[in-house]
């Protein structure tokens, strides 16, 4: 089982003139860590208009930052929106081939869709079309790091024509496909696709053995990648801090996991927001006992670790909850660890930086899971890679057998397209035109300037 870390940028209110500053540094600090460690995969999400939940609308910057401090930590876009309202796929395309590049192939290339107000509203999205948006934006922008050149698309979201779109990614035939999961569905969407499953859902190690079942037998019953490879992979979040003694670990770490899930809610489930006023950091202190985020429920001591803890506290009231994951002792974190490996489950994405996590105690968490608990893990990983694929290899034969390339051819074998002065002569048919370019092409072959040729000099 791999290790990954994962990133929204979490800052909550009060805020000074330096807060995101310093947050993206540290953030690179502990990914620079990281790396030294031994962790697998940084995660960075692609978020919009989300105050104190996630600073991280230009994920593929923040990467491209943490590829020059890091060796060989993979670089995970958890995830890129794709509908085009977002981001046009030629754009994607040449963001996720350049940061490829730059990081000598190190790319995941993880994909979404949204489903807040506050970043569909923004940017003019239908709910309704949102998925079928996720899925012909991942198409073109396949179509666009791999074809020489891409053909062009008539779709209902993209319209194009060929170009051929550069650069083209180091990882062939593209880095690694996934889509972010939060429920049942969404894992048979990602096996059926032949993509790796982001899941987001803070789920048990018990609940993971279905999902990871599902995928599989979907997956090889009948997945029609939408990508040129497959990628087999189940990868659980969960939140976490690491520590010497258990008391520690959850004063340090709970009650920033727990803001990850209220905050998380407010936006997507039960929250109304103010842009620029709303303070959910505050909200979060005044309700979050009523609204299932409980600290002092999560705090209870547990037989073992779960993803969600439900408690009795003694006091008369209902059952409080509240989100636990990985928040322990090393002991207690490599037993919840072992499960998810049981269970079948191909990667654990670690969220540390959440609420008012502090940069230092995060750092000695990395520091101490990479002492202690890592490494039984990875001299595992290595031992089982190959079984694994050698396993997985009939069924990825099998899915590519059942892809057929739709992709259009282009409109004309001879197709091309005429600089803007070019094609206003060839369309007016002005002689005059067509001999001053020529002339203009002659000049500029042999390192000559007309200093009278203006905007065409």
């Amino acid at each position: 089982m791999k290790f990954g870390i994962f990133y929204e940028h979490q800052l909550p209110r009060p805020w000074e003139d330096d807060s995101e500053h310093l947050l993206l540094q540290n953030a690179l600090d502990q990914v620079e860590l990281a790396d030294k460690l031994g962790f697998d995969v940084v995660w960075e999400v692609e978020h919009h208009f989300l105050e104190e939940y996630s600073h991280s609308s230009a994920p593929e910057v923040f990467l491209a930052a943490a590829s020059q401090r890091t060796k060989r930590i993979r670089l995970g876009h958890g995830i890129v929106q794709t509908p085009p309202p977002f981001n046009h796929p030629a754009r994607v395309a040449e963001r996720i081939a350049t940061l490829d590049l730059v990081s000598n192939g190190r790319v995941e290339f993880g994909t979404g869709e949204s489903s807040s107000v506050a970043e569909l509203g923004g940017f003019g999205i239908d709910p309704f079309y949102k998925r079928d948006m996720w899925r012909e934006g991942l198409e073109v922008a396949i179509r666009c790091m791999t074809e020489t050149p891409f053909t062009g698309v008539d779709g209902k979201f993209v319209q194009m024509p060929p170009r051929n779109v550069v650069p083209k990614p180091m990882q062939k035939p593209h880095p690694p496909l996934w889509v972010a999961c939060s429920r049942r569905d969404t894992i048979l969407l990602a096996a059926q696709n032949g993509i790796g499953a982001l899941t987001f859902a803070f789920i048990d190690p018990e609940e993971a053995r279905q999902w990871v079942g599902d995928y599989h037998s979907t997956l090889a019953d009948t997945c029609v990648p939408i990508g040129r490879s497959v990628n087999p992979n189940v990868a659980c979040v969960t939140t976490f801090m690491c520590a010497p003694t258990e008391d520690e670990a959850v004063d340090r770490g709970l009650a920033g996991a727990n803001f990850f899930g209220y905050s998380l809610a407010h936006y997507y489930v039960f929250g109304e927001h103010q842009p620029g006023v709303t303070d959910v950091w505050q909200e979060y202190q005044e309700r979050r006992d009523r609204m299932g985020f409980s600290v002092d429920a999560a705090a209870v001591e547990q037989e073992r670790l779960g993803a969600k803890i439900a408690a009795d506290l003694g006091n008369g009231a209902d059952v409080a909850s509240g989100l636990r994951g990985a928040v322990g002792t090393p002991e207690q974190i490599r037993e919840f660890l072992r499960r998810y490996e049981d269970a079948g489950v191909d990667q654990v994405i670690f969220v540390s930086q959440a609420g008012k996590n502090r940069h230092e105690h995060i750092m000695e968490s990395l520091e101490l899971f990479g002492r202690e608990v890592l490494p039984e893990f990875m001299e595992r990983e290595e031992k089982s890679a190959g079984e694994r694929e050698r396993r997985l290899a009939p069924v990825v034969e099998a899915a590519m057998a059942r892809r057929v390339d739709d992709a259009p051819p282009l409109p004309s074998p001879d197709y091309a397209f005429a600089a803007m002065p070019r094609a206003v002569a060839d369309k007016t048919g002005s002689t005059e035109i067509k001999d001053m370019l020529e002339k203009l092409a002659e000049d500029r072959a042999a390192g000559r300037r007309d200093p009278n040729a203006g905007i065409l000099g």
